[in-house]
Parts: C-alpha cells; sequence; structure tokens
C-alpha cells in the first residue's frame, strides 16, 4: 500500500514537472516570436533610414554630425550581438531619429519635398508598428518572467536554466520632459 502511494506521489511530480517544463517551452517560443515579429518593424526601419539621410543631405548638407549620428546608430543596431544590446541600440536609433526631424523643420524646402514626406509617413507607420509589436513583446516577457520566477515553477526553470528576458524599456532621453521654445 505505501508504494502505491510513493508510486501515485511520484506520478504526480513527474506530470507538474513535464506540464511546468511545456508551459516554460511555449512561453519562450512565444517571447522569441514577439522579438522577432519587432525586429521585422526594426528591420524596415533599419532600411528606411539610407533614403531619409540621402534626401535630407541634398538639403541639409551642413548637418553633416546629425546625419553621421544617425548613420552610426545604424550600424551600431546591426552589429548588436544579444538582445539587450539590440533593444538599447534601437532607443539610442530613435533618439537620433528625433534629431534627423528637428533638421527637417529648419528646411522649408525639405519639408515640401513629396519624397521626404512619404519617407517621413512610412517612418512614421513604422515607429507605430514597433510600438504596438514593443507591446506584445513586453507582454510576453512579462508573463514568461513572471512563470521563471514565481513557485513552484521556478524550480523547474531553475533546473534547465530558463533565463529572465529583458524588457524592451525606452531611452533615458525620452524620459526627460521636451522643453517647448518660441
Amino acid at each position: 500500500m505505501g508504494w502505491i502511494i510513493a508510486g501515485g506521489v511520484l506520478l504526480i511530480l513527474v506530470l507538474w514537472a513535464v506540464l511546468s517544463y511545456n508551459a516554460l517551452i511555449r512561453m519562450r517560443i512565444t517571447v522569441e516570436e514577439a522579438f522577432s515579429t519587432m525586429d521585422v518593424y526594426m528591420k524596415k526601419r533599419y532600411d528606411l533610414i539610407p533614403n531619409l539621410v540621402e534626401t535630407v543631405k541634398g538639403y541639409a548638407a551642413h548637418e553633416k554630425e546629425t546625419l553621421e549620428n544617425v548613420i552610426a546608430m545604424r550600424a551600431k543596431t546591426a552589429s548588436a550581438g544579444t538582445t539587450e544590446e539590440r533593444l538599447q541600440a534601437e532607443n539610442a536609433l530613435t533618439d537620433t531619429l528625433k534629431s534627423l526631424f528637428a533638421i527637417a523643420e529648419a528646411y522649408p524646402d525639405l519639408k515640401a519635398n513629396v519624397n521626404f514626406l512619404d519617407l517621413q509617413a512610412q517612418l512614421r507607420q513604422i515607429e507605430e508598428d514597433i510600438a504596438t509589436s514593443r507591446r506584445y513583446y513586453n507582454g510576453t516577457v512579462r508573463q514568461y518572467n513572471i512563470k521563471t520566477q514565481a513557485f513552484p515553477s521556478s524550480i523547474i526553470a531553475g533546473l534547465f536554466h530558463f533565463e529572465r528576458k529583458p524588457m524592451f524599456e525606452i531611452g533615458t532621453e525620452e524620459r526627460e520632459n521636451v522643453k517647448v521654445q518660441f
């Protein structure tokens, strides 16, 4: 009788471990899929930047430093190795793109250029898509991180090295108040 009870308890523990492991696998794959979706939109933005820079160059040749910063941030994003490095580089790229559009405000001819307006509209749509995919990514990461850290699933997560995933957070410059001057 004792063996049957011990066998039943062992069976329940094994079943729980398998179910917890499979849930963690599903969640990790969902996080990877969410990052991949976000990555597609970031790649679209990445591909659009050279066209945007070239259009601005024609009108604002003496704004060389800003244009070089945009190109440098684009290269940094492409060379980022880890997910955390990629997320930080994407935030920096977003900040430099804001400075590029600030240049456009100083050049009325550029603001009226059809190609520039089209590129700006495309970039605006891509930025909206990135924001939506960031929310989805962060939601899946939140669920995954809770599952890996909450007891008792944290036992299985620790045994099988399910590591915490980074959230996609905004950069420090985006948190600062915007200065409006007239």
